[in-house]
């Protein structure tokens, strides 16, 4: 007898590079006395990355899609290019404790240039009130995400494809 082959396409069943996030909301609590100090993109194998460094513990966050990123506090919408937007509120503020601000851009609609980017369409500014930071994520499409929290930033990875 003859060795059995699997069925053709049998491998579509298995997930995009292992990839078993899902879309659905994600979020931790916990507050910090650090304050975001940077924002930086990178592209990998299988997913594009944002990374709010903070300087110092993390805190908590929250990440879900949304039809629209209002800014935090004066609730106009934030334009965002791509077909889905990703909300990410990270509970740590972008100005010290005398309201300096810790994190600047020169351009709250473009913060990170993700041009070329796979997944990511645009990286905008929503605002930094009461303790907790807001980045609209314009992406291609509603995909699989995850946060991962390291000793001083928070990771969000967006997968290329289901």
């Amino acid at each position: 007898m003859g060795m059995v082959l699997p069925a053709a396409g049998a491998s579509a069943a298995a997930p995009y590079c292992g990839i078993t996030w899902g879309s659905g909301e994600k979020s931790a609590q916990g507050l910090t006395p650090s304050q975001l100090v940077d924002l930086r993109a990178g592209r990998h194998d299988c997913y594009d990355r944002l990374v709010f460094d903070l300087n110092g513990p993390t805190g908590g966050y929250h990440v879900s899609y949304v039809d629209t990123v209002f800014d935090d506090p004066t609730g106009a919408p934030v334009p965002l290019r791509g077909g889905a937007r990703l909300q990410v509120t990270v509970f740590a503020p972008a100005y010290d404790q005398s309201g300096n601000p810790t994190y600047t851009y020169p351009n709250r609609a473009e913060l990170v240039d993700v041009t070329g980017y796979q997944t990511f369409r645009q990286v905008a500014w929503a605002g930094s009130f009461e303790g907790t930071t807001t980045i609209g994520l314009g992406v291609r499409a509603r995909l699989p995400f995850r946060i991962q929290t390291l000793p001083n930033r928070i990771v969000v990875d967006v997968a290329h494809f289901w």
